[in-house]
Order: structure tokens, then C-alpha cells, then sequence
């Protein structure tokens, strides 16, 4: 349900981001073509009130209304690449096609914002990896985070 995500910068420099990570941001492109790096998710640990903990968000339960008090906003991710781990808990990173963005939900509590991963089934070819994974859009600037 993608694990970690790697992100390359204009500068060539790549960036792996992993959810365990307590200072896990993703990258998310904005309406004006920039990069800005939002929290993601919430972990176990960590002092967040109203915050769904996990880092994703099914596709389902955001149709179904269970994110609405969030005030969600579909946004786009940055990444070029996501891991996705197996039953044996071997790493999997899959390109994410160019012309493609995996799809966040924005989710505001008060004055703070976190971001989650939009998930639903997996593509038959890749049901042996895991049941979940993220959901992949076409580039619009519809998705794109104001």
C-alpha cells in the first residue's frame, strides 16, 4: 500500500521516503508547478489529534463520505517511484509512468494539514505484492493542490 516512495529533485538528487519515518513528507505538486513537501500521514506514536492514523486512505471510504470531516482535497504526488512490500516483507519499487501522478488526499484538522495516499485493489499483474496499492491519475491540474 506503498511503504515508501522515491522523489528526484531538479538538481538530479534523489530522495527516498519511507511512512515509518516520524518526519516522513511527501512531495506534492502545487497549481503553480512547485514542489512543497507535506506531512505524511500519522504514526502509532505520534500527538495528533483528530488525525486518522496510517499514512493512506482508501478510495472507497472517501466515496463513501469517512474523510469528509477532513475537508479533503485530491492533490498529486511527486514521485517517480513507490515500494510496496510482499508477504516475506521483500521491498518492490515500482516506476510510476510519466505521464501519471499517484493521487493524495489533503486532510486538515483545525490549522494543520497532513497528507494521506489514496489506495484501492491492486492490478491482477501485481496481486501477489500486496492487496492494496496507490491510486494512479493522469496528470490534470485539476488534481493539483492550490
Amino acid at each position: 500500500m506503498c511503504g515508501g516512495a522515491k522523489y528526484t529533485d531538479n538538481n538530479g538528487k534523489e530522495w527516498k521516503i519511507y511512512f515509518p519515518n516520524p518526519k516522513a513528507a511527501l512531495p506534492v505538486v502545487t497549481s503553480n508547478s512547485n514542489i512543497e513537501w507535506l506531512k505524511w500521514g500519522k504514526r502509532r506514536e505520534e500527538l495528533a489529534p483528530g488525525f486518522i492514523q496510517g499514512g493512506w486512505a482508501r478510495l472507497n471510504s472517501i466515496r463513501e463520505g469517512k474523510w469528509a470531516r477532513f475537508h479533503p482535497k485530491p492533490i498529486q504526488l511527486a514521485v517517480t517511484s513507490f515500494m510496496e512490500k510482499d508477504e516475506q516483507k521483500v521491498s518492490h519499487w515500482i516506476d510510476v509512468p510519466e505521464d501519471m501522478a499517484i493521487q493524495g488526499l489533503l486532510a486538515s484538522v483545525n490549522d494543520e494539514v497532513r497528507l494521506y495516499v489514496v489506495t484501492e485493489d491492486t492490478p491482477p499483474e501485481y496481486a501477489w505484492v500486496h492487496d492494496r496499492w496507490p491510486r494512479l491519475i493522469l496528470l490534470c491540474e485539476e488534481n493539483q493542490v492550490s
